[in-house]
């Protein structure tokens, strides 16, 4: 009973072949005299008949069998009478006529239906995993991420990349986020670490001369959870020497335009649009915006600072910010509304949010009274304001203030409708700041990484004025989401050792923990950059989906624990002694 076609090979060219099927039973429909049961394949659906007078011993087995059975069907392919075709289907037009039935194993009631659109609690599913990947649309979503890799794949190799695999087992570095360690047994008491990110391996291969990388990479970061992260996760990630900027968007955007034309058929427009880090942040308070939607942010800073309006002109004197978002035809929100908007400010860290309802003849706020008919035109002309809008206001420092209006901003574009969920919105966010002073730290940290190269213009202002350094870094982002980002890196030593230098890092911990790497540039290496795709966001984007656990095979919980295997889970006493560790309690 081994299969001779998947079940949606089969079409009206095949009628009258006898063919063989290997699948599950989708469902069972008892109608007396005969019995339908659709079996379902990776590849989809079809119809099979069950009648006695085809085969009596085949239709009694059909009787017994119920859904999520194992079985192989051996029968003919007949055309279905007219008006029993399922235009839905892509075998709607034929159904088998079963000659011998075999069941490879039976199966106990599922905990949930294996169809789409189910309205199941996610634990349960994910409890249940195998079961989750039988529905359709799971099984669709893991398909385009095969789809895409190997366009990915194709695309890069026909460009003169290598694929070449790094460590898996490596060393724990000071930056970035929280390493996920591994105990070594035959070295007690030091560990190895999971990879954030191939970075430093990947940079070595570029002084190996390897010149064009790329690799599959599996990748693991130990925190905090939420829709859009997974404590292991898949990137694309590239390295290119002897490159600037405009080499790496290029090869980019053509890479985007295959993925999307390949697997979703889907044509993407180029070059994309390009926003400094300063605009976007600015514009729509956020260095990833979602461009689908306007509802820009204006700043009014020097319209109000002699304002008496003592909460505008207190941010002003502070070297704050004054910014509006213009919420088009919101005007007619109760008040209870705009509360609810004023309460989502205070959750993004305002104090407080002042507004103004723009009629047809009059503005309505509590503010109003603090400003020159003067003043007050300028505001409005500034914003676009039309009878109909809702002004929302932020006064505070420029980073509360942009993810104030940032996220009012996201939140009146879904609320409204206002965000096409079919339109691609690519941009390039560049010109990032290179390093950020941590108050709680009391040291600068590297905004990227700390081997992003700085504009070679800013190179001068390391010394005095860190915070007004540019980095020669990007992001790509899609809808709102940043799928990709990189950068230049640095390739000399001296400038290497000097970002260390500023990042607090003493001459002694950079040689315990990048030694190697500096040693490295001392034997010639070529300018190079690179960037790093996370493929789980870029398929849940293209799947259409909200989380990215739904493109994953396996994924975690929020809490970083797997509810099919249980794990994480104790180990035993031996286990621990030979690694040399001890628990104890926290």
């Amino acid at each position: 009973m081994k299969r001779t076609h998947r079940a949606t090979e089969l079409d009206i060219d095949n009628i009258g072949e006898i063919i063989t099927l290997n699948g599950w039973i989708d469902g069972r429909r008892d109608h007396g005299g005969l019995i339908f049961i659709d079996l379902r394949d990776r590849s989809g659906l079809i119809q099979i008949v069950f009648s006695p007078e085809v085969n009596e011993e085949a239709f009694h087995l059909a009787e017994q069998v119920r859904s999520e059975y194992v079985v192989a069907v051996k029968g003919k392919v007949c055309r279905r009478p007219q008006e029993t075709e399922n235009p839905n289907l892509k075998t709607g037009k034929i159904e088998i006529y079963v000659e011998k039935m075999e069941v490879f194993s039976a199966a106990r009631t599922p905990p949930f239906y294996i169809e789409d659109g189910i309205e199941v609690d996610e634990t349960l599913r994910l409890k249940y995993r195998y079961l989750d990947l039988r529905r359709p649309e799971m099984r669709d979503n893991l398909m385009l991420r095969h789809r895409v890799i190997k366009i990915m794949r194709d695309f890069l190799d026909s460009n003169g990349f290598l694929e070449i695999e790094t460590p898996i087992l490596t060393k724990s570095t000071p930056e970035g986020a929280r390493d996920y360690l591994v105990p070594s047994r035959v070295h007690p008491g030091q560990f190895f670490a999971l990879p954030q990110s191939p970075q430093i391996f990947k940079q070595l291969l570029m002084v190996a001369g390897m010149e064009r990388y790329f690799q599959i990479a599996r990748c693991f970061r130990d925190e905090d959870l939420r829709a859009d992260r997974q404590p292991e996760f898949t990137q694309l990630d590239m390295e290119m020497s002897f490159v600037d900027e405009e080499d790496i968007f290029t090869l980019i955007e053509q890479l985007m335009q295959e993925i999307f034309a390949g697997a979703t058929s889907q044509q993407v427009s180029t070059p994309f649009p390009r926003l400094s880090y300063d605009e976007a942040m600015e514009k729509y308070g956020s260095d990833h915006p979602d461009l689908r939607f306007g509802l820009e942010i204006k700043d009014i800073s020097e319209i109000v600072k002699d304002a008496e309006f003592k909460v505008f002109y207190s941010a002003v004197q502070s070297g704050g910010v004054v910014r509006v978002l213009n919420a088009k035809t919101c005007g007619s929100f109760t008040r209870r509304e705009i509360d609810e908007l004023g309460d989502l400010a205070v959750e993004h860290g305002a104090r407080g949010m002042a507004w103004i309802v723009v009629g047809e003849n009059e503005l309505k706020s509590p503010i109003t009274k603090f400003f020159s008919e003067e003043k007050m035109q300028q505001i409005l002309t500034t914003v676009g304001a039309e009878p109909g809008d809702l002004l929302l206001f932020a006064a505070d420092s420029a980073d509360v203030a942009a993810r104030v209006l940032g996220n009012l901003r996201l939140e009146l574009g879904n609320r409204l409708g206002f965000i096409d969920e079919n339109k691609l919105n690519f941009v390039w966010v560049v010109d990032f700041p290179l390093v950020e002073y941590d108050a709680e730290e009391k040291r600068y940290v590297a905004v990227h990484h700390p081997f992003t190269s700085p504009r070679v213009e800013d190179f001068d202002l390391l010394d005095k004025h860190p915070d007004e350094v540019k980095a020669r870094a990007y992001d790509l982002v899609l809808n709102g989401t940043e799928i990709g980002g990189g950068s230049i890196r640095i390739h000399r030593r001296d400038w290497q050792e000097k970002m260390f230098t500023l990042l607090g890092l003493g001459p002694e911990e950079v040689e315990e923990k990048f030694g190697f790497m500096l040693e490295a540039f001392q034997y010639g290496t070529p300018p190079h950059g690179g960037i790093a795709f996370g493929i789980d966001r870029l398929l849940m984007i293209m799947s259409g989906r909200h989380s990215i656990r739904d493109v994953i095979a396996f994924p975690k919980t929020q809490s970083a624990s797997c509810l099919m295997t249980e794990a994480p889970s104790g180990v035993s006493t031996r286990q621990l002694r030979e690694l040399a560790l001890k628990i104890r309690n926290k």
